[in-house]
C-alpha cells in the first residue's frame, strides 16, 4: 500500500473520528433555547447601548427577560413604550409604565460666549483637544465642541452649532451612548419629566467663571434661596437640583442670574 493512499486513509479515518465525536457533544450539550429569545432580541432596537443595565446589550436584556420575572419590561430608553408593550405581550406580563428620556447637554458655552485660551491645531477629536491643556476654551468644564457624542449618536440627534453640541429631543432616545463618549463628562440622561435643567459644569468661583463664559454659573444662589421647595443647593460654586423635591415650577430658569439654568427640552407626544 503506497504512502499516498495510507494518507488518504488516515485523514478519512480522523474525519469520521471528529464527525462522530462532534455529533454526540451537539447532543450531550444541547441547550434548549426559549423561541420567546429571539422574538424579544426582534422587537428589541439593536443599538447595544446598555442603557437597559444588563451586559451584552440587547442579547443580554432579552436573556434577562426570559430568566428572571421580576425584569421589567420598560428597562429599553431607545424603544420606549411601543417596545415595552411589545415585550409585555410576548411574555403575557402587565404592561410597565415607562418614561421617556432625553440627552442633556450641560453646557451653554458657544463661541460667542466662550473666551478662547489658544488656538488648537491638533486632532479634531474631543478626547484629544481635552488632553492638550483641556482644549481651545478658557473654561476646561465645558464642550470641547469636536463632535465625539455626535460620532457615537446611532439615530442623528446630535448637532454642532458653533462648537457647542445640540440634542434634538425629537431624534434623542436616551441611549446613553453620547454620555459615553463625552471626556468632560457634560451629557447626563434626564426624565422627559425634568422641568429645568443647570446647563454649566463649572465648579470654579463666580468671579473667575464670568471671565470664562458669559452663561457659566455663577453660584451667588439666588436660585436657591428663592426656590419654594427647597430643590436647589450650592454645591462648589454650582447649583444642583434634586428632582425628588422640585415642584416644576419653572421659578428658578426666572430668576437665575447667568440664564444658565434653562427649561428642558421634551419630546412631542405622539398617539398611536
Amino acid at each position: 500500500m503506497g504512502p499516498i493512499i495510507v494518507a488518504v486513509i488516515s485523514i478519512t479515518a480522523i474525519g469520521v473520528i471528529c464527525g462522530t465525536l462532534l455529533s454526540i457533544a451537539s447532543k450531550v450539550m444541547h441547550v434548549e433555547v426559549d423561541e420567546r429569545i429571539l422574538e424579544i432580541q426582534d422587537v428589541l432596537p439593536g443599538t447595544n447601548c446598555g442603557a437597559c443595565g444588563f451586559p451584552g446589550g440587547c442579547s443580554g436584556y432579552a436573556n434577562a427577560l426570559i430568566a428572571n420575572k421580576k425584569v421589567k419590561t420598560n428597562l429599553c430608553p431607545p424603544g420606549g413604550e411601543k417596545v415595552a408593550k411589545k415585550l409585555s405581550g410576548i411574555l403575557g406580563v402587565k404592561i410597565d409604565k415607562t418614561v421617556a428620556k432625553l440627552a442633556v447637554v450641560h453646557c451653554m458655552g458657544d463661541c460667542n460666549a466662550l473666551q478662547k485660551k489658544m488656538d488648537y491645531q491638533g486632532i479634531n477629536t474631543c478626547m484629544a483637544a481635552m488632553q492638550l491643556f483641556g482644549g481651545e476654551g478658557a473654561c476646561a468644564f465645558g464642550c470641547l465642541g469636536y463632535g465625539d457624542c455626535l460620532d457615537a449618536c446611532p439615530y442623528d440627534a446630535i448637532r454642532i452649532e458653533n462648537n457647542l453640541a445640540q440634542i434634538n429631543a425629537e431624534l434623542c432616545t436616551g441611549c446613553g451612548l453620547c454620555l459615553k463618549a463625552c471626556p468632560n463628562d457634560l451629557i447626563t440622561i434626564e426624565s422627559d419629566m425634568t422641568a429645568t435643567v443647570v446647563l454649566c459644569k463649572n465648579l470654579e468661583k463666580g468671579a473667575i467663571v464670568r471671565k470664562k463664559c458669559s452663561f457659566g454659573c455663577l453660584g451667588e444662589g439666588k436660585c436657591a434661596r428663592e426656590c419654594p421647595s427647597a430643590a436647589i443647593t450650592i454645591e462648589d460654586y454650582l447649583a444642583k437640583i434634586d428632582y425628588e423635591k422640585c415642584i416644576r415650577c419653572m421659578h428658578c430658569s426666572e430668576v437665575c442670574v447667568a440664564h444658565c439654568i434653562k427649561p428642558m427640552s421634551h419630546k412631542p407626544h405622539v398617539e398611536d
